[in-house]
């Protein structure tokens, strides 16, 4: 099983000794600022794109989005 957390900076490095320090957890991976702005977006537009599937929100014609563009 994998777990992400999101971590106050003041408290993460107690945290990762801690983990390191548990005989069952296998690995433990940083991720930058930047790819955790990038997964926050993927996952707003998932959702986005749940809601107008569902019709509960209105997308914008692949024609428009390439006009604005």
């Amino acid at each position: 099983m994998k777990i992400l957390l999101e971590i106050n900076d003041s408290k993460a490095s107690y945290l990762l000794e801690v983990l390191k320090n548990i005989s069952f957890v296998k690995s433990i991976k940083t991720i930058s600022d930047s790819k955790t702005k990038i997964l926050n977006e993927f996952k707003e537009a998932v959702e986005e794109m749940k809601l107008i599937n569902e019709g509960k929100a209105k997308g914008t014609p692949f024609n428009d989005f390439l006009n604005e563009i």
